[in-house]
């Protein structure tokens, strides 16, 4: 956890946001230490964990699973909501990529997520995996890789290996946004719960909570499309950002307009 400069222990109560990591990633990703500071400076309590198999968690490692991730961002509110200090009810949810959309499913299921920010995230993981293996050689080696996962399953099969890059390819020049500890070789069962993820399919359950989508509008990682899409399906109070001076890792890559952006919408719709 990390405090405001100027909270004071048992003087008063402040809101809260977990920040999520994305992809095999670590809560010491540049896009989860720099909103997590950013926010902390505004007047936020922050908490930033890794999830289960990543980082330093426990949990076999490199061994990620969507729903699992649900599961331990509900832990994460668990444990923020039974602090005392923490003004009641206001535990809200950012997440990265990945990360993002497993606060927009957590808090499409679980009603206690007070306001969700979305960070490049993604709703739909077939359709999110099409728009990033889009040739039909690259779709069909990407499926090929997940039929071959299951036609040897069994009990006695060690579990199948592939490269991060073979799940989500991103290009060289991006590659520098990996935090230390980032899991690089993940069973293909990873990618197979992330192809079966929908968090769409619950978006509209966020409301009537507040709801920021922000996706770079040429995002080098995860399809625009998947945020566009995410805003049809959403109910009221949803915001929609596209911005163009930034790539996949826009909360780590220091643009003042995307910061301005988001705190115009926090002093709206989750102020301090």
């Amino acid at each position: 956890m990390q405090f405001p400069d100027d909270f004071v222990s048992g003087s008063s109560q402040r809101p809260a946001f977990i920040v999520l990591h994305g992809f095999g990633s670590n809560k010491n990703a540049g896009n989860v230490v720099d909103p997590a500071r950013m926010l902390c400076d505004w007047g936020y309590i922050t908490l930033r964990f890794d999830m289960r198999g990543c980082g330093d968690s426990e949990g076999r490692f490199g061994h990620i699973i969507c729903l699992e991730q649900v599961e331990d961002t509900q832990s994460a509110m668990d444990f923020l909501l039974a602090r005392p200090e923490i003004a009641k009810g206001r535990v809200a949810l950012m997440g990265s990529s990945f990360g993002a959309a497993v606060a927009l499913y957590t808090a499409g299921i679980d009603s206690r997520a007070a306001a969700v920010v979305s960070s490049g995230g993604w709703g739909h993981g077939e359709r999110k995996f099409r728009g990033q293996h889009n040739t039909p050689e690259a779709w069909q080696k990407f499926v090929g890789m997940l039929e071959t996962a299951r036609a040897r399953k069994s009990p006695e099969d060690e579990p199948m290996m592939v490269s991060r890059y073979d799940i989500v390819p991103i290009p060289q020049h991006l590659r520098g946004h990996l935090s230390a500890k980032s899991v690089m070789k993940f069973p293909v069962e990873t990618a197979q719960s992330m192809f079966d993820f929908r968090a769409e399919d619950v978006v509209a359950e966020i409301a009537p909570r507040p709801l920021l989508l922000m996706h770079a509008a040429n995002d080098s990682v995860t399809p625009t499309e998947q945020s566009i899409e995410l805003f049809k399906r959403a109910g009221e109070p949803t915001e929609l950002h596209l911005l163009t001076d930034v790539d996949h890792f826009l909360l780590a890559e220091k643009s003042h307009r995307a910061r301005a952006m988001l705190r115009d919408w926090l002093a709206r719709y989750y102020p301090v």
